[in-house]
């Protein structure tokens, strides 16, 4: 440019500028347009940098379609006024629309580069703004602190660690591998990448940190361990004399939870209490209410929930997680019923907390009540409806879930969001309820599979007799290079037991420590104990008994007395009986076995001393309970009770069975038992 054109058009930028500022100041669209009308009167109406300026305006002000309609006015458009409506789109959300604009800039540069990757980087195409930063170092465009920063979030949303190790190096070895914001966003990054050992290799080579650096670092302990090591990094924090923000305090309590380290907990909180601003941050108090929760302190919990000025979503489901956690299902029960908005996860809390704590029946009532109120159930929602089911072995139930889990289209597949344990719960709900074949055609239709699938399939088939099949399941899995747990070798254990197979049942107890690495518990022992009692070898029992490693409990003495009762042996039973007294002397059912041992035996004198034992003792026997379902109406019948209307229509039947059995020869004496046993149950 020639000296006197070139100070003609410095002149001319000075003589608009005011127009210029006066645009880039506009607090209003009533505003901008008002200097857009003293523009177009003046002399600089067609003047390229106040359009650009014009464009920028609008952009900032959300009048895309404005900004366009000047940018198409411009006479001679250039790399500016293409950046300038490229930002705009960028600023306002339109990536695909920054991209097109973008591939028709003549000369992109360095500023078009960065407004579109920041624009992909920020509105869910990160993956697209790597490729956009890949090409800028191809072409040789100097990547600078906007460059990174946009890079490096792509990176943590892609969970792309390689690519962010790449970003890493050529931060390195720029003039930013010192800079203080860099660093955090480098921080944060491989803390989402799930990267907690680079994370603290960019922390300690920092020349410098801030509060953001020292919140990444602590965030990236907490959410993917070691738990406690965010803790001490806290403390070192407050050593380095920076001063906690409620971010800092949200995670070390998220952390605090992780543990169940209740008094770290109720520190951070004394530190919140008294801080003015702290006290009645929203997500602190949701984060206490969670954190007490999960440590078991309900009451400390309920404490903060109430003091909360207002409640949210989040401290409500936490207080129902934390009430579920501990059994008090009623508690959980009245602040649900409390929530203005009751989102899934709640829903999902309470129908679990029903489920595992004895009462199926209503937490099916509760996910009949959900879908009638339209809230979309969630793999967590149909895999503990289908334990309910199979917990009080109602197929026909289980089958109407099993429909709904075939709408929704689950695959049984790991995945981001894994949903092999509805396939499981299926599994597990088909052969509780004693409908083997349908839960074995779930199990190979699965997707996928994990331990809990084969261990379902071997349990269950275990308890329903199948015991071969059992077994024939676990060589499978071996087969299939998964390895057994110690659930495992209590369902092929049990095979055995119920089999009869004790050549194998020893070797597969010895397995579990010698090619599995499992070491015995109580369950496996007592497994053993029934196996060896059942076929008879009573020495070899108590041999085993001895070198147990732990006391065996009422379970593992009742099995050995069963044993003995099978086998009469009066000696081993009465040392069985004598242990089941000790742990559990209110319990009827040792002395009601002991004094079979002896009838059977015709030792009635001490059967008549087993009695009077139990009634000095106070020991009275629980009456046998028995009930059978038909046509959806569930019939009970306890020993002695006469209460049933059907009662005579019972008897009648009864009798007309022992005549048919009299008839084709059954044995008189067992059908009169019968006949009594059952008289004494229907009254």
């Amino acid at each position: 440019m020639a000296p006197h054109h070139h100070q003609h058009f410095v002149s001319h930028l000075r003589a608009s500028a005011p127009l210029a500022d006066l645009l880039r100041s506009a607090p209003s669209l009533r505003a901008a347009r008002a200097a857009h009308a003293r523009a177009l009167k003046s002399p600089f109406a067609d003047e390229t940098f106040l359009l650009n300026t014009l464009v920028s305006c609008y952009a900032r002000l959300g009048r895309l379609a404005d900004a366009r309609r000047v940018f198409d006015g411009i006479p001679r458009p250039n790399t500016f006024s293409h950046n300038a409506l490229l930002s705009a789109h960028a600023r306002l959300g339109r990536p695909a629309d920054a991209r097109a604009l973008f591939a028709a800039i003549p000369d992109p540069d360095q500023c078009s580069y960065n407004a579109v990757i920041a624009a992909l980087a920020q509105h869910g195409r990160s993956a697209d703004a790597l490729l956009f930063v890949a090409a800028m170092h191809a072409d040789d465009f100097v990547l600078n602190a906007y460059s990174f920063a946009s890079a490096l979030s792509a990176c943590a949303v892609e969970k792309d660690p390689r690519a962010g190790a790449q970003v890493h190096a050529l931060v390195s070895k720029s003039p930013h591998g010192k800079d203080v914001y860099i660093g955090s966003a480098l921080l944060d990054m491989y803390a989402k990448c799930e990267c907690p050992e680079a994370a603290r290799k960019v922390f300690e080579a920092m020349p410098e940190r801030n509060i953001v650096s020292w919140n990444s670092l602590i965030t990236c302990y907490e959410q993917n361990g070691p738990v406690d090591e965010a803790l001490v990094l806290f403390v070192r924090m407050m050593d380095a004399g920076f001063v906690p923000d409620e971010v800092t305090l949200a995670s070390v309590m998220s952390a605090c939870a992780g543990l169940a380290a209740d008094r770290e907990g109720r520190q951070v909180h004394a530190r919140v209490l008294k801080s003015d601003r702290l006290r009645e941050d929203m997500v602190l108090s949701n984060a206490l209410v969670d954190m007490y929760a999960k440590c078991g302190r309900t009451w400390e919990a309920r404490c903060v929930f109430d003091r909360m000025p207002s409640k949210s979503v989040v401290s409500e489901t936490s207080l129902i997680t934390g009430y579920a956690r501990s059994a008090n299902v009623e508690d959980a029960q009245v602040v649900f019923s409390q929530m203005v908005e009751k989102n899934v996860i709640a829903w999902n809390v309470l129908i679990a907390a029903y489920a595992q704590n004895g009462e199926e029946e209503e937490a099916l009532r509760l996910f009949v009540r959900m879908k009638r109120e339209s809230i979309w159930p969630t793999h967590y929602t149909y895999g503990n409806v289908l334990n309910a089911c199979g917990n009080v072995a109602d197929l026909q139930l289980g089958q109407q879930a099993h429909v709904h889990v075939l709408k929704e289209g689950f695959r049984f597949d790991f995945g981001p969001e894994s949903d092999v344990f509805v396939g499981n719960s299926l599994v597990d709900m088909y052969l509780k309820t004693g409908s083997i074949d349908d839960g074995v055609k779930v199990f190979e239709r699965m997707a996928a599979r994990d331990n809990v699938s084969w261990n379902a399939m071997i349990v269950g088939h275990a308890q329903n007799g199948r015991a071969k099949d059992a077994l024939h399941l676990f060589e499978r899995m071996l087969c299939s290079k998964e390895i057994p747990d110690s659930v495992t070798m209590i369902g092929v254990l049990s095979a055995c037991g119920h089999s009869g197979l004790v050549e194998e049942g020893r070797r597969y107890f010895r397995s579990m420590t010698e090619d599995h690495g499992i070491t015995p518990s109580q369950d496996h022992y007592t497994c053993m104990i029934d196996l060896l009692g059942r076929a008879g070898h009573l020495k070899e029992v108590e041999e085993l008994i001895k070198e147990m490693p732990m006391e065996p409990d009422g379970v593992l003495w009742a099995s050995l007395l069963g044993s003995c009762r099978l086998h009469k042996n009066i000696e081993m039973g009465e040392w069985a009986a004598g242990k089941l007294f000790e742990l559990d002397p209110e319990s009827s059912g040792p002395y009601v076995l002991l004094s079979n041992i002896y009838a059977e035996l015709g030792k009635w004198a001490d059967v008549f001393r087993v009695r009077r034992s139990m009634k000095s003792r106070g020991v009275s026997k629980q009456p046998g309970c028995s009930w059978i379902e038909i046509g959806r109406q569930v019939s009970v019948f306890l020993a002695r009770d006469n209460g049933h209307p059907c009662r005579n229509e019972i008897h009648d039947t009864l009798r007309i069975i022992q005549m048919q059995m009299s008839r084709v020869s059954v044995d008189a004496e067992y059908a009169d038992c019968m006949v009594n046993y059952s008289s004494e149950a229907c009254g």
